[in-house]
């Protein structure tokens, strides 16, 4: 008799559960490889082509017959509603806001209407609405960043005579908002320099921008126009209120004070000190250049049209905006912290700036007063010669940063250097001007009008313009 415990029969159901559960998962896995494939075929094939695209094809909606992901995110930058806590797209009234820019840009347009900018969809309305248009006449140049009409016009009846034309006469032909474009090429989807005066301006630093990658051209493609630029008028060279970027000397703010002191350039005589003020239009791809981003060669596009995916498609967003409205899409690619902490993080940066930019902001309309105190005392122009001159250096330093998008997160240490710089220039300002008072026999500091509110800023302004400065306050 044998001592082994008889051998247990497998059930007869194992086998074919055995064989359901294997097809079964051969299956999920065929209909996964399948997916994979079908998404990774979508990705490569390239875009289907409804009609060509013209060689300056301005209307925004053609390109995006072809290319609808893109003109669908596109036309999201109607929106006017979107707010972060220093910037966004909503219809915001600077003057009203710092009623010390009233001051600051005393005869010039921007003490009159100064609006936060709205969506690039906005671009043509926008600008058609401004009270900084001058009636009858305004350059035509001030269409160069507005439209996609723009490269269709210089190319019909040149870039001189586009720049030179009446802004009014220009009109009819400027119908179209900023788009597609002004960055791409329409036979290759190649991003592209539409602009002469970025390509001007390399040339002016011996560079070629030719030569530029396809990441540089990510942010080139926006730094033909979110930079600063002039108007320049020099009948020697055939040219009238001609696009120019003052970057011959480089790209940072001392090297354009330099370059402007070497032309004597001013953009208006301020309506208070008789001060030759440049006005600051919006550096961003300066200041953009001098931060953290730019050196680990991160793109404008890669934080303000971060990329999205639908199916297995890759593409660009082209809803531009702030970062801070769509932080999983943009920050969080590279900084792996919660949203919350993202957007503290980045306002506390931007509140020190904009903390910096306040103090600074009036200690430069402090000055402007205390040289108007200066001239009613009878000071003359030469006396007033140094005082101003720090004056025009500190109002640029200070716009400098003021006129930049992103509350100096582009670059927040440099920027607070600048306002800094700007600060302790117009402190020069004021000690210059209580010396020279001295001298006239003025002991007591100078005094100056109510500027809390737009209304009383404007009203002491306007009693500088009519020669009759308002009482001053102690």
């Amino acid at each position: 008799m044998s001592d082994s415990a008889p051998a247990r029969s497998t059930p007869r159901w194992v086998g074919p559960a055995l064989f359901i559960l294997v097809a079964a998962v051969v299956a999920l896995l065929g209909l996964l490889a399948t997916s994979l494939q079908e998404r990774n075929a979508e990705a490569q094939r390239p875009s289907l082509v409804l009609q060509p695209i013209a060689e300056w094809e301005p209307d925004n909606a053609k390109w995006g017959a072809n290319y609808p992901r893109e003109y669908e995110s596109y036309a999201r930058t109607a929106l006017d509603t979107t707010k972060t806590k220093f910037g966004g797209a909503f219809p915001r009234d600077y003057l009203d806001e710092f009623p010390q820019l009233v001051v600051l840009f005393a005869g010039y347009g921007f003490s009159k209407d100064y609006l936060q900018a709205r969506g690039h969809a906005h671009a043509i309305e926008d600008a058609t609405n401004t009270k900084r248009i001058k009636v009858p006449v305004n350059a035509g140049t001030c269409w160069t960043c507005k439209s996609t009409d723009v490269p269709r016009m210089m190319a019909k009846i040149g870039v001189k005579e586009f720049y030179a034309a009446n802004w009014h006469d220009l009109k009819k032909d400027i119908t179209h908002p900023i788009g597609c474009q002004d960055c791409h090429d329409p036979a290759t989807m190649r991003l592209r320099i539409t602009r002469p005066a970025l390509r001007e301006a390399f040339q002016a630093m011996g560079r070629d921008i030719d030569k530029a990658t396809h990441q540089e051209m990510r942010s080139l493609v926006c730094a033909q126009c979110h930079v600063e630029y002039y108007f320049k008028t020099d009948p020697a060279e055939g040219k009238k209120n001609y696009l120019t970027f003052p970057w011959a000397n480089g790209t940072t703010v001392e090297a354009m004070l330099e370059y402007y002191d070497a032309m004597d350039f001013a953009d208006w005589t301020h309506a208070v000190s008789k001060t030759p003020i440049i006005k600051a239009q919006h550096p961003d791809y300066e200041v953009y250049s001098t931060g953290i981003h730019a050196y680990r060669g991160v793109s404008c596009a890669d934080c303000h049209m971060p990329y999205r995916t639908e199916g297995g498609v890759k593409f660009t967003d082209h809803h531009v905006r702030s970062p801070l409205l769509n932080i999983a899409n943009s920050c969080a690619v590279c900084h792996r912290w919660s949203e919350n902490d993202i957007k503290t993080r980045v306002e506390a940066i931007q509140t020190k700036v904009a903390n910096a930019r306040k103090a600074t902001e009036t200690a430069v309309v402090q000055a402007h007063f205390d040289v108007a105190a200066a001239m009613e005392a009878g000071a003359t122009d030469d006396e007033l010669a140094p005082a101003r001159k720090l004056l025009r250096h500190a109002q640029f330093r200070w716009d400098y940063v003021a006129a930049n998008n992103g509350m100096g997160f582009h670059s927040p240490q440099e920027c607070t250097r600048i306002l800094g710089e700007a600060a302790n220039e117009a402190q020069q300002v004021r000690i210059l001007i209580a010396r020279l008072l001295a001298t006239k026999g003025k002991t007591a500091a100078p005094s100056h009008p109510d500027w809390s509110t737009r209304d009383k800023a404007w009203a002491a302004v306007q009693a500088f313009v009519k020669g009759q400065p308002p009482k001053m306050l102690p």
